[in-house]
């Protein structure tokens, strides 16, 4: 280990934060796939012939213990077709590599090559062309071959679809058409395929508002699901680095999930965010950088406070997406905050509680596990440095310290926030760890030591950085 080191950074702030001897009663249980994968319909397939696919799956299950889960789905969801005698897994024509297909088909391989992941599935399927008896078909073939499926969505974002998609007729559409479409769909398949639907996956309507539409049909609901972008890069929108990686910011913004996870948790169902990610239309400028990094570090911790159990980061289109975690070349800086925060929560995380009142700019979260010991806190310094002039830094002290001597620190770091892989520059963990290509390892972490004084130690968190300190 080495020491901590406090030089050529400019001295800006200090805090002193009592640790708690136990989890306290607001302390949130922390869902074991909390951080899990979105994968687009259309490419999935082609994400499977990825390695780095395997490799950061495995990564993240190493940490956490079980696999992330994986929801495949997305706009083109809505645009499939399945066809039962298609050899490949997948069928469509675009004019260029980074386009979305208008209208594709797809075969029983499909669900093949989704049966091979190694957490829980979720099977998206289409409800936009209102072709009830085909969407049946794939979701027999689904629960046929597919041991680790979980549920299965029926429509992608109903709140976007016009009064001019085929599931509308002739009525128009709205949340009150869409909320008696779902109950008739899922009364219609629930005989043939169970209570395995995942209501909602609304982008913008409420999902406490669709719970008294399904009515008696809530029962065929396995769980409910919304998705949210806190950014929009489409049509030439303006994106906000510093906005995003905000600590208040997040903050503000997660606690609108609260009120749906406790309509959903009233009904006994779990809520999850099935696709989520920095900014709407593959991400814009911001998405590839190391504060996305660190935004998924406090947006996932801040999800879970808000009782939100499982945030699926979306991938999209491989080679057209600048929030994707990886791609057939590169591991991009997102997955090392996804890495990072995994590692912290570990594999014996089990309750979660934040320590600061959530309108400054330095977070700091404590995990504990079953029995409620504190096991790690997490600081995160959400101070906005783009590389230009003098990085700041914030002096916490962690009080009511039960261990003495030594212990251990590990930190996530990169040149400055706007640091980006695949533009050359380095993101590590623990000083020297690294993921190549394939999200292998390369290099490792070293843990910083800290000296405990009388159950007192003081760490130092630069701008842009987060750092987790061992208890």
């Amino acid at each position: 280990m080495v020491p901590i080191a406090l030089t050529l950074f400019a001295y800006s702030g200090a805090l002193a934060i009592a640790l708690p001897s136990s989890a306290p009663s607001t302390a949130v249980t922390v869902d074991k796939a909390v951080l899990s994968l979105s994968l687009e319909f259309f490419t999935f397939p082609g994400y499977t012939e990825i390695i780095a696919t395997t490799n950061c799956i495995n990564n993240i299950a190493t940490l956490r213990g079980t696999a992330p889960a994986v929801r495949i789905g997305g706009t083109t969801q809505d645009r499939a077709t399945y066809d039962p005698n298609l050899s490949e897994a997948v069928n469509y024509t675009v004019a260029s590599a980074g386009d979305a297909p208008s209208t594709l088909t797809y075969g029983p391989s499909f669900f093949t090559l989704a049966a091979a992941l190694p957490g829980e599935v979720t099977i998206g399927l289409n409800r936009r062309l209102n072709n009830q008896s085909n969407t049946l078909a794939a979701a027999k073939q689904a629960q046929s071959v597919m041991k680790n499926l979980l549920s299965i969505e029926l429509g992608n974002e109903p709140d976007l679809y016009s009064s001019s998609d085929p599931i509308a007729g002739s009525s128009g559409w709205s949340s009150t058409a869409d909320g008696a479409s779902e109950k008739a769909w899922e009364t219609a398949l629930a005989p043939s395929l169970g209570n395995v639907f995942q209501a909602g996956v609304y982008l913008s309507w409420s999902i406490s508002n669709l719970i008294p539409l399904l009515g008696d049909a809530i029962t065929y609901a396995k769980t409910f699901s919304h998705h949210s972008y806190p950014q929009s890069a489409c049509g030439g929108a303006s994106t906000n680095l510093q906005s995003l990686m905000s600590h208040s910011g997040i903050v503000s913004y997660t606690s609108q999930f609260k009120s749906d996870a406790a309509a959903v948790h009233a009904q006994g169902k779990n809520f999850y965010l099935a696709e989520t990610n920095s900014a709407t239309c593959g991400g814009g400028g911001i998405s590839p950088t190391f504060g996305a990094a660190l935004w998924i570090v406090d947006y996932v911790l801040q999800g879970a406070l808000n009782n939100v159990e499982r945030l699926y980061f979306h991938q999209g289109t491989i080679g057209n997406c600048q929030y994707c975690f990886w791609g057939r070349f590169i591991v991009g800086a997102p997955f090392y905050g996804a890495s990072f925060v995994s590692q912290f929560l570990g594999t014996d995380g089990a309750k979660l509680s934040m320590l600061d009142n959530g309108s400054g700019a330095v977070a700091t979260y404590v995990v504990y596990s079953s029995s409620g010991t504190p096991l790690r806190a997490l600081i995160y310094n959400s101070n906005y440095f783009n590389g230009s002039g003098t990085r700041s830094s914030t002096s916490v002290s962690l009080t009511n310290l039960t261990s003495s001597g030594n212990i251990r620190a590990l930190r996530l770091t990169a040149q400055n926030a706007t640091s980006r892989v695949d533009e050359g520059g380095v993101v590590t963990i623990g000083g020297g760890q690294t993921f190549a290509s394939d999200c292998t390892t390369s290099g490792s972490q070293t843990f910083e030591s800290v000296t405990v004084s009388n159950g007192s130690a003081t760490v130092t968190v630069n701008a842009s950085e987060a750092l987790t300190v061992y208890l």
